[in-house]
Protein backbone atom coordinates (compact mmCIF):
# COMPACT_ATOMS: atom_id res chain seq x y z
CA UNK A 1 0.00 0.00 0.00
CA UNK A 2 1.29 3.44 -0.95
CA UNK A 3 -0.07 6.72 0.40
CA UNK A 4 0.77 9.90 -1.49
CA UNK A 5 0.23 13.33 0.01
CA UNK A 6 0.35 16.56 -1.95
CA UNK A 7 0.39 19.86 -0.07
CA UNK A 8 -0.17 23.03 -2.10
CA UNK A 9 0.01 26.61 -0.95
CA UNK A 10 -2.17 28.99 -2.94
CA UNK A 11 -2.45 32.75 -3.25
CA UNK A 12 -5.98 33.98 -3.91
CA UNK A 13 -5.43 37.60 -4.87
CA UNK A 14 -9.01 38.27 -5.92
CA UNK A 15 -10.50 37.34 -2.55
CA UNK A 16 -11.93 40.39 -0.80
CA UNK A 17 -13.46 38.31 1.99
CA UNK A 18 -13.24 34.85 3.51
CA UNK A 19 -16.40 34.00 1.60
CA UNK A 20 -14.63 34.75 -1.72
CA UNK A 21 -11.67 32.63 -0.65
CA UNK A 22 -13.84 29.70 0.41
CA UNK A 23 -15.68 29.79 -2.92
CA UNK A 24 -12.38 29.37 -4.80
CA UNK A 25 -11.10 26.66 -2.43
CA UNK A 26 -14.38 24.73 -2.52
CA UNK A 27 -14.39 24.80 -6.32
CA UNK A 28 -10.86 23.40 -6.41
CA UNK A 29 -11.58 20.73 -3.78
CA UNK A 30 -14.73 19.60 -5.61
CA UNK A 31 -12.92 19.32 -8.95
CA UNK A 32 -10.09 17.26 -7.43
CA UNK A 33 -12.47 14.95 -5.54
CA UNK A 34 -14.68 14.36 -8.55
CA UNK A 35 -11.94 13.78 -11.09
CA UNK A 36 -9.41 11.78 -9.05
CA UNK A 37 -11.42 10.25 -6.18
CA UNK A 38 -8.88 11.71 -3.76
CA UNK A 39 -9.31 13.06 -0.25
CA UNK A 40 -8.93 16.85 -0.11
CA UNK A 41 -8.92 19.27 2.81
CA UNK A 42 -7.92 22.85 3.56
CA UNK A 43 -5.35 22.34 6.31
CA UNK A 44 -3.77 25.72 7.12
CA UNK A 45 -4.40 29.45 6.86
CA UNK A 46 -8.12 28.95 7.44
CA UNK A 47 -8.68 32.55 8.49
CA UNK A 48 -6.26 34.15 6.00
CA UNK A 49 -8.21 35.96 3.31
CA UNK A 50 -5.80 35.62 0.36
CA UNK A 51 -3.89 32.44 1.25
CA UNK A 52 -4.91 28.80 1.40
CA UNK A 53 -3.08 25.55 2.07
CA UNK A 54 -4.74 22.43 0.68
CA UNK A 55 -3.69 18.81 1.23
CA UNK A 56 -4.59 15.94 -1.10
CA UNK A 57 -4.19 12.24 -0.26
CA UNK A 58 -4.23 9.32 -2.70
CA UNK A 59 -3.97 5.65 -1.70
CA UNK A 60 -3.12 2.84 -4.13
CA UNK A 61 -1.00 -0.27 -4.41
CA UNK A 62 1.75 1.10 -6.70
CA UNK A 63 4.01 4.14 -6.29
CA UNK A 64 4.07 5.09 -10.00
CA UNK A 65 0.25 5.26 -10.09
CA UNK A 66 0.09 7.45 -6.97
CA UNK A 67 2.85 9.71 -8.28
CA UNK A 68 1.07 10.07 -11.62
CA UNK A 69 -2.22 10.97 -9.91
CA UNK A 70 -0.58 13.57 -7.70
CA UNK A 71 1.24 15.10 -10.68
CA UNK A 72 -2.05 15.37 -12.60
CA UNK A 73 -3.66 16.98 -9.56
CA UNK A 74 -0.79 19.45 -9.33
CA UNK A 75 -1.29 20.31 -13.01
CA UNK A 76 -5.00 20.89 -12.35
CA UNK A 77 -4.16 23.19 -9.42
CA UNK A 78 -1.78 25.20 -11.60
CA UNK A 79 -4.51 25.72 -14.21
CA UNK A 80 -7.30 26.53 -11.74
CA UNK A 81 -8.65 30.03 -12.19
CA UNK A 82 -8.89 32.26 -9.16
CA UNK A 83 -5.73 31.01 -7.45
CA UNK A 84 -1.98 31.02 -8.01
CA UNK A 85 0.24 28.14 -6.93
CA UNK A 86 2.91 29.46 -4.54
CA UNK A 87 4.48 26.24 -3.28
CA UNK A 88 3.94 22.48 -3.38
CA UNK A 89 5.32 19.43 -1.60
CA UNK A 90 4.80 15.77 -2.49
CA UNK A 91 5.41 12.96 -0.01
CA UNK A 92 5.00 9.18 -0.14
CA UNK A 93 4.36 6.98 2.89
Amino acid sequence: MVIGVLRVELAIYGALSLKDKRRVVKSLKDRISARFNASVAEVEALEARQRAVVAVAVVANETPFVESCLQQILNLVQQHHGSVLVNSDMEFL
